[in-house]
């Protein structure tokens, strides 16, 4: 068995099309899961604890009689890091060190101008109240993505911060828990699904309602969230993991087979495509994948996502390539050359760039210090990555002096009678007269 990779060529007459056909995921969910998401979210909100306690023996098979055993205390966090090796708190302590004080440089301050007639205007910004980060359990473990998700919402100033994670026949990680001690999460429920994004929404009798919800999670929580939106705000709805590499013939095949396979690995809808100017660079990354691949724990999956939605892509020049990866709007894109960082300017819509031939896109998954939470599916034209402003709301405000109010209330007043709004007119008239 080898690995199927697509073969495109950008000068070729059908690579639009091509191209197309490759980055296509159609993520709509089916009517049945929309209408048990539905089912299980009305459960939540009519029955509350006595629902999530149904839900829970039925999908991770816990029996508890209330809703309190599936919470987390501080205590158990603090055990939980402590029974880690001491490499691996330390390592937890540094990639969370990192994480904050990149985010401390997203912070927002409130700001005001002023007119010579001393009216002023500004903006007022405030942190959310509450926040509910999802975490996916079960598989796998996720401290990273905790780290991730609570750290923006602390160095915004989120007053409180509540956290809900799976635990299927009612095993959970230490490392999960303690990346929530050093992240600073108020509450952890061990619930997971639909019901969990149903609870946080809405409130039960425990657990307690936030103002939004973050987080990735499977099929299922992704529908609920996307239910739930106007009652709470949510991140993104996020797909499968994705990643393009820009190699040219400074780069080392092996580092970029095995730089693909890290996002290949995530699931078997994950999309790698490497794109290069140099046909001996395509053929020695080939080369090394089918060398390397046998050798990984999860070589199943990752040959998957290559057949399915893995492609090499064959340019004629660096301005072909920045067309390319700025249709692709990758969730990550690697820049595998030499004069990396020149490549910037042109470079419109990604979700993290990492420059140069040392910057593994597994560094910022779990330590460098920019948020792993990107968009994916090409949303990066429009969409940015999880920070400290997702965590942070404005107010606008208003403050015209007499003088002022006189000047602009004779300016709202044209414009409200050209609209038709004749009260709006009259507000504003009667500023006029003061």
């Amino acid at each position: 068995m080898s690995l199927n990779w697509q073969r495109l060529n950008a000068d070729g007459a059908d690579f639009a099309r091509r191209l197309d056909h490759l980055l296509h995921l159609d993520l709509a969910t089916g009517v049945e899961i929309e209408a048990r998401v539905q089912e299980i979210i009305a459960a939540v909100r009519q029955r509350g604890d006595a629902a999530i306690l149904e839900y829970t023996q039925r999908f991770d098979r816990l029996s508890v009689h209330t809703l309190a055993e599936l919470a987390v205390t501080g205590a158990q966090q603090q055990a939980a890091l402590a029974s880690l090796p001491e490499a691996g708190r330390a390592a937890l302590s540094e990639a969370a060190a990192r994480i904050r004080r990149y985010h401390e440089q997203q912070l927002q301050p409130s700001w005001r101008i002023s007119d010579a007639d001393g009216s002023w205007f500004g903006q007022q910004v405030r942190a959310l109240d509450s926040v509910g980060i999802y975490v996916p359990g079960g598989k796998a473990s996720y401290p990273s993505s905790v780290l991730m998700n609570a750290i923006p919402a602390r160095v915004a100033g989120v007053e409180r911060i509540v956290m809900c994670v799976p635990t299927p026949d009612g095993e959970i990680s230490p490392w999960v828990l303690a990346a929530a001690a050093i992240a600073g999460v108020d509450q952890i429920f061990r619930i997971g699904g639909a019901q969990a994004v149903a609870a946080l929404a809405y409130g039960t009798q425990t657990v307690p309602a936030v103002d939004k919800i973050v987080g990735p999670g499977n099929i299922y929580v992704a529908t609920a969230k996307r239910q739930v939106f106007g009652q709470v705000g949510i991140d993104m709805i996020a797909g499968p993991s994705e990643i393009l590499v820009y190699a040219d013939h400074t780069a080392d095949a092996q580092w970029v087979a095995m730089d693909l396979f890290s996002q290949a690995e995530h699931d078997e809808q994950a999309q790698v495509i490497l794109v290069s100017e140099d046909a001996s660079m395509l053929a020695a990354v080939a080369a090394a994948a089918e060398r390397l691949w046998p050798q990984m724990a999860r070589r199943d999956i990752i040959a998957a996502a290559i057949a399915a939605r893995g492609a090499m892509i064959q340019v004629s020049s660096r301005e072909q390539a920045m067309a390319v990866i700025n249709r692709v709007a990758p969730e990550h894109l690697e820049l595998a050359c030499e004069n990396a960082e020149a490549l910037l300017p042109h470079i419109r819509h990604a979700g993290a760039i990492f420059i140069g031939h040392t910057a593994a896109e597994a560094l910022g998954d779990y330590c460098a210090g920019p948020n792993h939470v990107l968009p994916t599916h090409g949303t990066a034209r429009f969409s940015s990555p999880l920070g400290v402003y997702d965590f942070q709301k404005r107010s606008s405000l208003i403050a015209p002096s007499i003088a002022g109010g006189r000047k602009l209330g004779a300016c709202a007043e044209l414009l409200a009678r050209a609209e038709g709004l004749d009260a709006h007119a009259c507000s504003a008239a009667y500023r006029t007269q003061g």
